[in-house]
């Protein structure tokens, strides 16, 4: 294997690609997306011109078996992910999985226009000028975005992705030890932007944010004119509120997340109601202040000040209130996405309930899923 070439973010090779995926002939392969609190699964197949849902799953798995992107319990995950498989009736072996957090690092990067083998040529001698890891650590891959080159200044604009061995190593091995093939290693924000622009289309005209909320990592990627302009890492999640709700009610983590989930039924006290509802506000306007700041950080990097829309995915975005003061921090209208919205799901053999409740968790198993095996470079 290649060390230089093992590692293809998915996103940066498919996406930019007139914004769309390249099918070629293969079958895209299963969206398998390991979070830090839940395996999605998620099988898609072309019928038509139209993507139509085969297969949808979620396991829960305990906390800390995944910290920070390292996997803390291989035995867990494993038995979550053939629970899934086996559940789902999946028979096809090809999966693509993302990675995403600490383990990742994007850069954007403006450059004297040159070939692709030159670029990695001086990427490669340059490394460290870009990256904090040494380059023996980490996989990297480059992709020249596809917009015209600047004639008079004869310069491009340039994504760089590293992402560190150990955790990617580690996570194709645990798939693998599962019984599946993963042949794509994807990079959460950008499957996101996939899922997006397959299911809303792209408008040249708008500047929107796409903001993932997971439990321990908010990702944002900001994209203008259909291409990824600004990516960052928060590292603040859904964990947070949990953690708010243990620290004033003293109790565990589980207990502390039925009370987040339950806070507006009625069999809570009344009392106890209006603490969580306080220590979710707190929290939320946190989440809400750090997306705002990274917003304006992009605003007056980039000249942009406008944005058309904030689109809000991932598990944490459940949380009541979170999306109202997303919205009224940065005065974006923002809603949830919904990874399925031009997807083909049967009603006979999707409960449309269940979908329409867990939909929002799926959304980078779906953009994995639209990947195809023949996108592969290693």
């Amino acid at each position: 294997m290649n060390t230089r070439r093992s590692m293809r973010p998915a996103s940066v090779f498919a996406i930019q690609d007139k914004w769309r995926l390249r099918l070629a002939s293969e079958k895209p392969a299963i969206g398998l997306d390991i979070g830090s609190t839940s395996i999605k699964l998620v099988g898609l197949k072309k019928q038509r011109n139209r993507y139509v849902l085969e297969h949808f799953g979620i396991k829960y798995i305990p906390p800390e078996t995944i910290v920070e992107g390292a996997l803390m319990n291989s035995s867990v995950i494993m038995q979550s992910i053939q629970e899934l498989v086996r559940e789902l009736r999946i028979k096809r072996k090809e999966v693509a999985i993302g990675i995403g957090g600490n383990s990742v690092i994007i850069k954007k990067l403006t450059m004297p226009t040159m070939s692709h083998f030159e670029l990695e040529e001086t990427i490669g001698a340059e490394m460290q000028q870009y990256i904090p890891f040494d380059a023996k650590d980490v996989f990297v891959d480059t992709f020249i975005l596809p917009r015209k080159e600047d004639e008079a200044t004869k310069q491009m604009d340039v994504v760089l992705v590293a992402a560190k061995k150990e955790i990617v190593n580690d996570y194709l091995s645990i798939v693998g030890e599962s019984g599946l093939k993963p042949v794509v290693v994807d990079v959460d924000v950008f499957a996101i932007q996939n899922c997006f622009h397959t299911n809303y289309g792209v408008n040249e005209n708008d500047t929107i944010a796409l903001i993932n909320m997971g439990a321990e990592v908010v990702g944002i990627n900001i994209i203008r004119k259909g291409i990824s302009e600004f990516t960052r890492d928060i590292h603040i999640g859904g964990q947070q509120f949990t953690e708010e709700i243990q620290k004033q009610f003293n109790v565990s983590f589980d207990e502390a997340e039925i009370l987040k989930s339950s806070v507006y039924e009625s069999q809570i006290d009344v009392s106890a109601q209006k603490q969580i509802q306080a220590s979710i506000g707190k929290i939320a306007e946190q989440v809400a202040g750090e997306i705002q700041r990274s917003l304006d950080f992009y605003s007056g990097s980039y000249g942009d000040s406008h944005f058309s829309k904030v689109y809000v995915s991932g598990g944490a975005a459940k949380t009541p209130r979170l999306i109202q003061a997303i919205q009224d921090r940065t005065r974006t209208q923002t809603e949830m996405i919904d990874p399925f919205k031009g997807i083909h799901i049967d009603s006979k053999r999707f409960n449309h309930e269940f979908i329409e409740k867990m939909g929002m968790l799926g959304t980078v198993a779906v953009g994995l899923a639209l990947r195809s095996p023949g996108d592969k470079l290693y």
